[in-house]
């Protein structure tokens, strides 16, 4: 997990992760976390309202897997009205963005590709040797692959401590998450070897159902 946590010029707040192996709830946690960054800000003080809290945005990274099966490897989400396609006109953002999706992009001409693909394509590329020259172009064409750092201002000591202050609470959520996933897991397979030698006795699939907790569409699978 590569986390980093940056300010904007004009205030907004960003926290980028690249995730190699993200936990089974991570869309929850994404959401979680950006919640905590927008909460995070000060407005504290008689000067202090609504209107001063900044956009925030959550952009995680996913390296190795898919969040979401369609061929998009861009997701924009935002608080809205599905139903009566209505924005809230919210402040925090999640992006995610999904590298194993963007093999067909790395084949466009570099100048064809739009602000996502270019950043997409550097990220899934930057160490194959054999997109070299397409890594080096796209460096060229976007000034803010190669000054990504000249985005970082004036970071105050306050800034770096709740930056602190959130990847310590990262990673002992993520690891209690992770030791609840392998939990569930190891009890999964547990009542799937029991489910299999109830069924292998010939007991009643309504009956090791009721014991093991699987489902019936699950026992006759087995």
């Amino acid at each position: 997990m590569i986390d980093v946590a940056c300010k904007m010029e004009k205030g907004k707040l960003v926290n980028v992760e690249m995730s190699f192996n993200p936990i089974v709830s991570e869309l929850v946690r994404l959401e979680y976390h950006v919640s905590r960054l927008f909460a995070g800000q000060d407005l504290h003080g008689k000067d202090k309202k609504y209107d001063d809290l900044k956009e925030t945005y959550q952009i995680a990274i996913l390296a190795n897997e898919k969040f979401f099966n369609d061929e998009n490897f861009v997701h924009n989400f935002s608080y809205s009205d599905l139903e009566n396609r209505i924005s809230l006109g919210g402040r925090t953002k999640i992006i995610t963005l999904e590298l194993v999706k963007t093999e067909p992009v790395a084949g466009k001409p570099v100048k064809e590709m739009t602000n996502a693909e270019l950043w997409a394509v550097f990220f899934q590329y930057l160490t194959d040797p054999e997109k070299r020259d397409k890594i080096i172009e796209i460096i060229n064409q976007e000034e803010g692959i190669a000054m990504a750092l000249d985005t970082l201002i004036n970071i105050t000591k306050d800034d770096i401590e709740f930056a602190r202050m959130t990847t310590l609470i990262k990673s002992e959520l993520d690891w209690r998450s992770r030791i609840g996933d392998a939990e569930n897991k190891g009890r999964k397979e547990a009542n799937l070897e029991n489910a299999r030698k109830m069924k292998a006795d010939n007991m009643p699939i309504s009956q090791i159902s009721k014991y093991t907790g699987l489902s019936t569409e699950a026992i006759d699978q087995l």
